[in-house]
């Protein structure tokens, strides 16, 4: 399958900075700027600059970005689902995942995520795939936000609703351990039906269940 992958770029100026949303970015462009330092929700924010890069470099793997000059601050990671997860056993070249998404402490509250997200999705880039999200409440960071599990819930589905990734059922035992925890799924228009019927065999081992 041959991934497209269709650059896009936009200026934002929230009180008085200049910020660039960008992407699909290149491995190459993206070694060439820097992290900052808050970024270190996964991993330290060197160690993270690097799986960035590395993501970028995969054939299906697409980096959005926010950069204020030539330090990243804010990124959104797409790629094939871990091979560790359930969500790879079919081996579906049209099922991405959107993996993390991180905004710096000093730059949230400005809409990033959002603007990210929607310019992952533009140009119809993303409408040959199933594009699904798991959210779980343990990655969340609800000391920095001051949210409860469900306030902040409530804003990660409002974030992704903003592609129109909806809410999805299934029997994963990860999802399925505290109720906080969400699929979160977007198929594209030109997802053929005999892949809409393997995703749902992948989200329910139980068959009853669907």
């Amino acid at each position: 399958m041959e991934h497209c992958k269709v650059y896009q770029s936009h200026v934002l100026f929230p009180e008085d900075r200049r910020l660039i949303i960008e992407g699909p970015v290149p491995p190459e462009q993206l070694s060439e700027l820097t992290m900052h330092p808050d970024l270190n929700a996964f991993r330290r924010p060197v160690e993270q600059h690097e799986a960035l890069v590395e993501i970028a470099g995969l054939p299906e793997g697409r980096i959005i970005i926010t950069r204020d000059r030539d330090m990243i601050v804010g990124y959104v990671t797409f790629h094939y689902p871990d091979e560790q997860e359930r969500w790879s056993e079919g081996n579906m070249e049209d099922l991405i995942e959107l993996g993390a998404i991180e905004v710096a402490n000093d730059y949230r509250s400005l809409g990033l995520g959002q603007h990210m997200i929607k310019t992952a999705f533009e140009e119809e880039q993303l409408e040959r795939y199933i594009v699904f999200t798991t959210e779980y409440y343990w990655h969340w960071d609800l000391k920095g936000s001051g949210l409860n599990v469900w306030d902040y819930r409530k804003m990660m589905e409002r974030l992704m609703k903003i592609v129109d990734m909806e809410w999805y059922a299934t029997d994963d035992p990860e999802i399925c351990s505290h109720p906080a925890n969400c699929l979160m799924v977007k198929i594209g228009r030109y997802v053929p039906l005999s892949s809409q019927e393997q995703f749902d065999r992948i989200r329910f081992r139980q068959r009853f269940m669907y």
